[in-house]
């Protein structure tokens, strides 16, 4: 289909960026390539453990396998869909640190956890108000009590503007609110 030999213009000796692997394997994929041809093309500029990483953060950004067209010597035969690549091209370089330190998945699940963190202490906020403010009301002190509620009422209507953008993220919806995964509850 392919040959192993994809025309480089870059100087041998130079090593290349995560970044530029990526860009490389995606421009390789929208023509089609084999996975034996990314590592024969790349390898002088990259070792194999930063092609693979490289080819990662690829199919992240539209790269895809051909299953019908694996090949036993040549094995997986990738390419792009170029729709999806060019709905994310734009983060394709913030998400590159993130894929080069191999914690882009821990980022969010930390990413989640503290905005469920901050939607407990806000609800904890205008609950311990409103408490306040019955507390207040049952004592006879009207002012502090009218104080301590307006509080309440105005925390939880923003914890309710959280709680909707939230649930709209879609890093956090599917989580469904949850903050630990499955095997941690």
């Amino acid at each position: 289909m392919h040959s192993a030999s994809v025309p480089m213009m870059i100087e041998p000796s130079r090593r290349l960026s995560s970044l530029e692997l990526s860009q490389k394997i995606l421009e390789m994929g929208k023509t089609g390539v084999y996975r034996e041809s990314i590592f024969e093309a790349l390898r002088p500029y990259a070792t194999k453990k930063q092609i693979r990483a490289a080819i990662a953060h690829a199919k992240q950004c539209g790269l895809h396998s051909v299953a019908n067209l694996r090949d036993d010597t040549l094995g997986t035969y990738y390419q792009l869909d170029l729709v999806k690549y060019q709905t994310l091209k734009p983060t394709l370089n913030d998400t590159l640190p993130l894929m080069e330190q191999g914690e882009l998945a821990q980022q969010l699940l930390t990413t989640t956890r503290t905005l469920h963190q901050i939607l407990a202490f806000t609800r904890m906020a205008w609950m311990a108000l409103a408490i306040a403010a019955c507390i207040s009301f049952l004592l006879g002190s009207n002012r502090l009590g009218f104080g301590t509620l307006s509080g309440a009422v105005s925390i939880a209507l923003l914890w309710g503007v959280q709680q909707q953008w939230v649930r709209r993220s879609p890093t956090v919806k599917d989580t469904q609110l949850n903050p630990l995964p499955p095997n941690d509850r």
